[in-house]
């Protein structure tokens, strides 16, 4: 079957959830993309329909184990008819869990037939220089991997005349769901005097829990933990504190050095 376009929609505070993403859209190789990055709090205002004549893949990072709350959120608003479609979780060397699962089971309820899945590494939100899990990952490795998972989707297509014609791929998971969706309320991140309170972090913040002009004033209501804004502080002015988190990537780190590799079903 040939499909008018491809539809991409991707969540990634810290960027490696959307290089996967790309990767897999350069093996897939059609010729209309259109990208639909729903990290920053605006983008998550668009309702996206999608037709059974196009190609949808979503992309989201787990988040201890499970597809993380907001993300699921919105993705319960698509709208789409038929479509076939690609489910793609990355996480950061530790275990998806269930997320593929929960992944699966979302886009089912809002009109998709999945026809593909991955589990890819990205660098841990957690990591430092202090506790690397998964450093500079995905890496050329990884990419080359989400091309050719991308060149084996559009072949699976190709090989087929009905969307009707592709049989279900049982995923790895659990009912009901292990992990949880919401993340820990916690004042984790330490503010240096080096911060020029220049805003970068507050406009890198996905959820806006950030205060433009005071840039030591974090929301911990709103924070998810994803640590995009230590990740993006020009000044490295931004660090975490003493304490769950940090206590938690210094688990991560020691438990699970050994490098895990990306995982298809087709």
């Amino acid at each position: 079957m040939k499909l008018k376009s491809l539809k991409l929609v991707c969540f990634s505070p810290t960027g490696t959830t959307k290089a996967v993403i790309q990767g897999i859209a350069h093996g897939i190789n059609q010729s209309t993309v259109e990208m639909l990055d729903i990290t920053k709090p605006e983008a998550r205002d668009y309702q996206l329909q999608t037709s059974e004549d196009e190609l949808l893949v979503v992309a989201v990072p787990v988040y201890v184990g499970r597809v993380p709350a907001l993300v699921n959120e919105w993705l319960n608003t698509i709208e789409a008819h038929n479509t076939p479609t690609v489910c793609v979780v990355v996480y950061g060397n530790r275990d998806y869990d269930d997320a593929l699962l929960e992944l699966k089971d979302i886009m089912k309820k809002r009109g998709c037939i999945p026809i593909a899945y991955a589990a890819f590494i990205g660098e841990h939100s957690f990591s430092s220089s202090e506790t690397p899990i998964a450093v500079n990952r995905p890496d050329a490795s990884d990419l080359n991997h989400a091309e050719l998972f991308g060149c084996k989707i559009n072949e699976k297509l190709l090989s087929v005349s009905l969307i009707d014609h592709i049989s279900d791929i049982n995923i790895p998971g659990n009912y009901p769901y292990r992990g949880e969706t919401k993340t820990w309320i916690v004042d984790f991140i330490a503010v240096s005097d080096k911060c020029s309170h220049c805003g970068v972090c507050a406009e890198e913040c996905p959820v806006g829990a950030i205060d433009l002009e005071n840039s030591t004033l974090i929301d911990k209501e709103k924070c998810i933990l994803c640590c995009a804004c230590i990740k993006c502080c020009p000044q490295n002015a931004r660090t975490m504190k003493p304490g769950l988190v940090k206590d938690a990537s210094i688990r991560v780190s020691e438990n699970f050095k050994e490098r895990k590799e990306p995982v298809f079903f087709l």
